[in-house]
């Protein structure tokens, strides 16, 4: 995002680990006996306020959701072949956390159709359901933002496309 753009209430931004969201406010609070600025960011998937210091945003990945033109190309990653992930779950998730750490929706939808697909063929560990949840919502948050529509249409928007993957 550039650590000199400020943000304006309103914006809607992506924040890694935690989906899309919209800049509600600039709070200053006082920390340790320090004061300082706040943008407070809602997140309507889950109904959670997070509270992001405005001179830390280079460094948290914050970045404007998605063009329109992109959901395209998350489309595609839906209806790719799955990744053949090898190793122990524990292996597996650690890789799918980094994925999903990046910011990047696509590697986020990656992970959710990974997961998924997974979880189909095979029941998946309690820690990759967590994980695959977690992508679906995160998936859906910026989706639901940049196509203008409901989360509940998003989640049908994404079951659809992953219902068209064989099971083998």
């Amino acid at each position: 995002m550039g650590g000199e753009r400020l943000l304006n209430v309103g914006d809607k931004v992506f924040y890694p680990m935690h989906g899309a969201g919209v800049i509600s406010g600039i709070e200053e609070n006082e920390v340790n006996g320090v004061t300082k600025s706040y943008y407070v960011l809602h997140m309507p998937m889950g109904s959670l306020k997070v509270m992001l210091p405005v001179d830390h945003m280079d460094k948290i990945g914050l970045r404007d959701i998605i063009p329109k033109e992109k959901v395209e190309e998350i489309r595609q990653v839906l209806a790719d072949r799955p990744d053949r992930m090898q190793g122990s779950w524990n292996k597996r998730f650690h890789a799918n956390l980094e994925r999903m750490k990046s910011g990047d929706i696509l590697d986020v939808a990656a992970v959710a159709r990974n997961l998924t697909l997974q979880d189909r063929k095979r029941r998946i560990s309690s820690g990759e359901r967590r994980l695959m949840d977690l992508s679906r919502q995160i998936l859906v948050s910026e989706l639901t933002f940049v196509c203008e529509s409901t989360p509940e249409e998003m989640m049908a928007w994404v079951d659809e496309i992953l219902s068209k993957h064989s099971v083998t």
